[in-house]
């Protein structure tokens, strides 16, 4: 009986199996879904540095397709075509924008700007494309100058660092400031002493005072009861009477009507008074000079 599968029929179909396993297998490395269904559109570009087979495609930070092809357009020449596989469930606005960018770390991507056209691109059409700039151009644009700049300052202050460290004055400071550290620590360490054995005598001597406070105020309280059980009221009336009968004595011995008031308030009075008391030391200075005209004297 005849063999049906030839011994070469076998090899053949066992290389073209390879083949295609080889060939899926490759794409599926490179993220390349071929059983996954897609749309197709092109967006042209004069410069697509960075931007390889599988970039993806995102609208707003989500992946909505992938680059499938990227093709250099001898037609017209200095444009190159890319073929864009979206998800068939994405319709692009017409006025939809293919802008690409760049990332520091994983190459190009396009972003898909979405547009609010009504009307809607057929599947193949060209979508509107541009390049922004990217990460790497911002830092090549922006950055790199600023930095040029600050290198020769950099320089001249890593030069003065160096003159500084080499200086022997910043040794000598540092040896000072080890010294000074230590003094530090020794002031601590006999501040922690201090405090350890003097501050429970200070708070045994606080209770102590707090307790004679405690005893001043309680007896203050006692003197405080007392007074206010003493006739105090009794003893300022008597003190207004004192008071009242004094200032009526004052005002007798000031007025003119009274004894008092004339002993002390007649001139007359006063000259005569003093005139008498005139006379009286003149009889009693010549009663020493002459006592025999004033006593006598007679013997039996």
């Amino acid at each position: 009986m005849k063999k049906i599968f030839s011994k070469e029929f076998i090899i053949g179909l066992s290389v073209i199996i390879a083949a295609l396993v080889l060939f899926f297998g490759i794409e599926f490395l490179k993220g390349i879904n071929l059983f996954r269904p897609a749309n197709y559109y092109y967006a042209y570009y004069s410069n697509v540095d960075g931007l390889a087979v599988a970039s993806p495609v995102q609208v707003n930070g989500y992946k909505v397709g992938q680059v499938r092809e990227i093709i250099y357009d001898y037609a017209d020449p200095g444009k190159i075509k890319v073929m864009l596989a979206m998800d068939k469930k994405l319709s692009i606005p017409a006025d939809s924008y293919a802008e690409m960018g760049q990332t520091m770390l994983s190459g190009a991507y396009i972003n898909l700007k979405i547009g609010k056209s009504a009307k809607k691109l057929a599947v193949g059409e060209e979508i509107p494309s541009g390049t922004s700039n990217g990460m790497m151009e911002s830092i090549s644009n922006e950055i790199m100058p600023a930095i040029s700049q600050i290198m020769p300052k950099i320089d001249s202050l890593l030069s003065n660092l160096n003159t500084l460290v080499a200086d022997p004055a910043l040794l000598q400071s540092i040896q000072r400031l080890d010294g000074i550290t230590a003094n530090v620590l020794g002031v601590t360490e006999g501040l922690s002493n201090t405090m350890s054995r003097d501050v429970p005598l200070v708070v045994r001597d606080a209770r102590s005072i707090t307790h004679q406070i405690d005893s001043v105020s309680a007896n203050l309280l006692a003197l405080s009861k007392t007074l206010k059980q003493l006739p105090i009221a009794t003893t300022m009336a008597n003190v207004n009477d004192i008071t009242a009968n004094l200032s009526n004595f004052a005002t007798k011995l000031n007025s003119s009507t009274s004894t008092l008031g004339r002993l002390t308030n007649d001139d007359e009075l006063y000259h005569r008074l003093n005139q008498v008391s005139a006379d009286i030391d003149s009889l009693i200075v010549d009663i020493k000079r002459n006592p025999k005209r004033y006593i006598s004297i007679k013997l039996l």
